[in-house]
């Protein structure tokens, strides 16, 4: 059997975190550290690997009850590799390090075990009532992996330039950045998957670090192709899925 497809062939690396292609993640496990996943996200592996649905975090129980926010997890461990992916997205992988990271929970792929993460709610960080977004802050030393809809834009902000965007377009910045948050003028009404508002939501960053903004401010598709729903409904806000936050570690 011959053909253009069998060129995509496995990635060969020595990283522990690899792209296999644009849209795929390959993490190869046994030195000595585990992955925490998106539950449903492994798309292969070989190996001995073993998958953890029940994984949760400490503290993640208590954690949910309060901000009502849960993402399914998976901790996967063992010798050999995996391969994630999640509908198709660009996938990007990013060093964590004194600066930190903050990032849209529903764009979070896989992190290194080790890494620490609490869950911030926009609501109570800017003091911006019914705005139904909880992202992630990300501390420690190592590796995640996030998705965007298309190729992003990495913004540089320095303390003599700021940079302002669509909050539903932004993905992730760094911790260290100042942020602030106002509404948009609007006519008419407008969803936005970060709450029933009534109006859009600008993000203005300072400081010094950057932020990722992807170039859309649609989520990926929501039912698979037999129009079923998907289990896990990203992003939306409150009195749609409530889904987004990874708990504490």
């Amino acid at each position: 059997m011959q053909s253009p497809i069998f060129h995509h062939t496995v990635t060969q690396s020595e990283d522990k975190f690899a792209l296999q292609g644009s849209h795929m993640l390959r993490v190869g496990l046994g030195q000595g550290d585990d992955v925490v996943a998106r539950a449903g996200s492994m798309v292969a592996f070989e190996g001995m690997v073993e998958f953890d649905g029940e994984y949760q975090p400490p503290g993640q129980h208590s954690r949910q009850q309060y901000a009502g926010e849960s993402l399914p997890l998976m901790r996967c461990y063992g010798q050999g590799s995996v391969w994630l992916a999640n509908l198709a997205q660009h996938v990007h992988i990013l060093e964590v390090d004194h600066e930190g990271l903050t990032v849209d929970s529903s764009y979070v792929l896989a992190l290194d075990a080790h890494l620490h993460w609490d869950v911030v709610s926009v609501e109570s960080q800017y003091g911006i009532p019914g705005v139904g977004a909880y992202n992630l802050v990300i501390s420690g030393q190592g590796k995640v992996a996030i998705t965007t809809s298309g190729r992003p834009l990495a913004m540089r902000v320095t303390p003599e330039r700021y940079c302002s965007a669509d909050a539903d377009a932004v993905v992730a910045w760094s911790t260290s950045l100042r942020v602030q948050m106002q509404a948009q003028t609007s006519s008419r009404p407008i969803w936005r998957r970060r709450g029933s508002t009534g109006e859009g939501w600008e993000l203005s960053f300072m400081g010094d670090g950057h932020v990722v903004v992807q170039p859309s401010e649609m989520l990926p598709p929501q039912q698979t192709s037999h129009g079923e729903p998907l289990p896990f409904r990203q992003g939306a806000g409150p009195g749609l899925n409530q889904g987004g936050a990874w708990g504490t570690r």
